[in-house]
């Protein structure tokens, strides 16, 4: 260790809000207990940093990476499937100056697709997946964030992931709640899993732990990023 930065040989942490709500949070899990504790601690100083850049962006800018997000999904998605039609995809509704896909995700209807979005049904438990137009009711639920207020569980073929931060290997830095990790791992089929979100947050690793699950694509303003391999 070289003060509270992770050694990248001997490392690797989950993804969402609970670490900013509770800061002393380490997944007990992971391979060493003090490790996991460094990784944390280096986490929240780089979730902070990566935050604070964030927010300071103007909102123009913040929507013109949305577009363009827009437009490099519907090329890879493409590539994978050809066409939509009968494909579930979830998103997010955005926060603390995520990219806003909203736009995006309503016109997936016409495409003979169907949108959805994530909430906790349970915290520290899988996210759970409903139906969302631009017409669904919605309800403020955890960290009052909206979500469709009724609705049938769903599973989506496709998840798409805001990212705070990510890495080449293709690790997303999320909250700390590790709710995305969680969700991915718990999944079986498991879905077509995409990291979304801004060229600046990309940083040489993010020190993934044992439970830490890759996206299999990231896609920021830039362009598609597929995993780097070893």
């Amino acid at each position: 260790m070289n003060g509270d930065r992770p050694n990248p040989r001997d490392l690797a942490s989950p993804a969402c809000l609970a670490r900013e709500i509770d800061p002393a949070y380490f997944d007990p899990l992971a391979v060493d207990p003090e490790q996991a504790r460094d990784v944390a601690r280096w986490r929240k100083a780089e979730r902070l940093r990566l935050l604070s850049d964030r927010s300071a962006l103007p909102v123009a800018t913040r929507k013109a990476a949305a577009q363009a997000v827009a437009a490099h999904l519907d090329a890879a998605l493409a590539e994978r499937l050809g066409g939509l039609d009968g494909v579930t995809i979830s998103a997010w509704w955005p926060i603390k100056s995520e990219l806003d896909l909203r736009f995006w995700l309503a016109g997936l209807a016409a495409r003979g697709a169907r949108a959805a979005l994530p909430r906790v049904a349970r915290k520290d438990s899988p996210l759970t997946f409903r139906a969302w137009t631009p017409d669904t009711p919605m309800v403020r639920e955890v960290w009052n964030i909206p979500v469709p207020a009724e609705g049938p569980d769903i599973l989506p073929d496709i998840t798409l992931s805001p990212v705070v931060g990510w890495d080449p290997a293709g690790y997303r830095l999320g909250y700390g709640g590790g709710y995305f990790d969680r969700t991915l791992a718990a999944m079986s089929p498991r879905p077509l899993a995409i990291g979304v979100g801004l060229e600046s947050a990309r940083i040489a690793t993010i020190y993934p732990q044992p439970h830490d699950v890759p996206m299999q694509l990231i896609v920021t303003e830039t362009g598609i990023h597929r995993p780097e391999t070893k």
